[in-house]
């Protein structure tokens, strides 16, 4: 006995369910309405198609994935990296005028650790930035 089984059968026996599972505690009435351009709407259909789910789901799914990010998160990045970037050139500047003062009077400065703290912090700032641009 042969038994045909349609692709997109095919597909929710290999990926599971097509539809969310049923909510614990009764049905789900808030629901949400969202206005898009015809541009906008052509882009989350072809987006939707390509993951073979509808409109809706791809919303859904989008909003509730931790790893989303969004524009605003990107571009708080990229301005703490900015000001990262100042600070760095500000601790830079202070390793100069030290190394120039070590050179001329051949003796370390005091301030020259508290220049090293301030680079350490800084260091560890750029790692915190670095790691929020890497997930946006």
């Amino acid at each position: 006995m042969v038994v045909l089984v349609s692709e997109s059968n095919e597909k929710r026996q290999l990926f599971g369910r097509k539809r969310r599972a049923n909510a614990s505690g009764g049905r789900r009435d808030k629901r949400y309405t969202v206005a898009v351009t015809p541009e906008e709407d052509a882009q989350l259909r072809a987006r939707a198609a390509v993951r073979d789910v509808k409109v809706p789901r791809l919303l859904f799914e989008s909003a509730m994935d931790s790893n989303v990010v969004t524009a605003s998160d990107r571009k708080a990045a990229v301005a703490m990296l900015f000001k990262l970037q100042r600070e760095m050139s500000s601790v830079a500047n202070n390793v100069n005028q030290i190394a120039r003062f070590a050179n001329t009077e051949r003796r370390f400065v005091a301030e020259a650790e508290g220049v090293l703290v301030q680079y350490r912090a800084l260091a560890r700032e750029i790692e915190k930035a670095l790691a929020a641009v890497n997930r946006t």
